[in-house]
């Protein structure tokens, strides 16, 4: 839920200055009216503002800026604009602020269109609690939102160069690897065992690594929670969180769709409330939208199960990090274990994939 809060509330932005530079991007000019922080699945400042009678979302790293907050937002601001024009659901980019101006805080900073939509991980409007038909077709929607990115024509809109899909998938187990190897320098995690499966799993994805692929664009953390769905349509509002996007197989978001998707055994991966709510689609009926909507030559399910286990390798060594920070107290220890729980389960169900 969000709520309305008291101008003089610190809101991680300064509001007389994004005022000055709305006005002069000639944007908004105008008295602040209601702020509201938006929730979301990342540590990043949004917030719907009323300026001067318009109604706008602005986004901006976190309050205290990591070494490369800046760059993400720029690359969010990159493809929202590039995005115009195409049939993927995204928030509309108004105006954009890339140069690090210290009356913003030194972040970058840019303001969009509101969505009209819910998101379906956390809430389940009376529309589509009453009706599971709804939540079917919503389902099968989020798939071809993923399939409609996949075919965008990344060279036509300008985005030829935001990623490096030379090698993209080779690179894929090693850095990933690395990744949980650095982990080891972090006090009070060196002595944990290792992750189970992760060697044999990275075996069997290096032996049987797709050979042909189309390169394409990438969300990079495509799952319930990063999608809006219309309020009482069946179809997705817009995809957000897009700082991790790039340039590489677009079947790897397909993976990470189908690794994350509810389960009604009660393992959830990200927060599911509309899944829970009974008549989702299945994972099998997932890959098949994705491909009757996707211009790729969407590969059979044995192949598919490749970016299936690819996925559930990545994300449990991302959140794995986050559990090897708790280990040193430089993250929550309740937070640490229920993803270290989630890693362990995504491991898991790489391993029914693979046998």
């Amino acid at each position: 839920m969000t709520r309305p809060v008291d101008l003089g509330v610190d809101l991680g932005v300064d509001l007389a200055a994004v005022v000055a530079w709305l006005r002069e991007e000639g944007v908004a000019d105008g008295p602040v009216g209601a702020v509201t922080p938006l929730g979301g699945g990342t540590q990043n400042v949004m917030l719907r503002l009323d300026v001067g009678g318009r109604d706008l979302v602005l986004r901006r790293g976190p309050r205290h800026l990591r070494p490369r907050s800046n760059d993400a937002m720029r690359r969010e601001i990159r493809v929202l604009g590039a995005l115009a024009g195409t049939d993927v659901p995204h928030p509309r980019l108004v105006a954009a602020c890339t140069d690090e101006r210290p009356a913003l805080g030194g972040a970058v900073t840019y303001v969009m269109e509101p969505v009209e939509g819910f998101n379906p991980a956390v809430e389940v409007p009376e529309a589509y609690a009453a009706d599971a038909g709804l939540r079917y077709r919503a389902g099968l929607a989020v798939a071809e939102a993923l399939a409609a990115l996949g075919s965008v024509d990344h060279q036509a809109v300008g985005l030829g160069d935001l990623g490096r899909p030379e090698g993209f998938l080779e690179r894929q187990v090693p850095r990933w690897l690395g990744e949980l190897d650095s982990y080891a320098g972090l006090e009070g995690y060196a002595d944990e065992p290792r992750l189970p499966h992760v060697d044999e799993l990275a075996t069997w994805l290096e032996e049987r690594r797709p050979q042909r692929w189309t390169p394409g664009l990438i969300h990079g953390d495509f799952h319930l929670a990063n999608v809006m769905l219309h309020p009482s349509e069946p179809r997705v509002a817009a995809v957000v969180d897009w700082e991790m996007c790039t340039v590489g197989d677009p079947l790897m978001d397909l993976g990470a769709l189908v690794a994350t998707w509810y389960r009604a055994d009660g393992t959830e991966i990200v927060d599911a409330a509309l899944a829970r709510a009974g008549g989702v689609p299945t994972t099998d009926e997932l890959v098949a939208a994705y491909a009757a909507r996707s211009r790729l030559d969407v590969p059979d399910v044995s192949v598919v199960g490749w970016y299936v286990v690819m996925a559930c390798f990545k994300l449990g060594i991302v959140l794995e990090g986050t559990y090897a920070r708790s280990r040193a107290g430089l993250a929550p220890a309740e937070t640490g274990e229920r993803l270290h729980a989630a890693t362990l389960e995504l491991l898991r169900r790489a391993r029914e994939v693979t046998g």
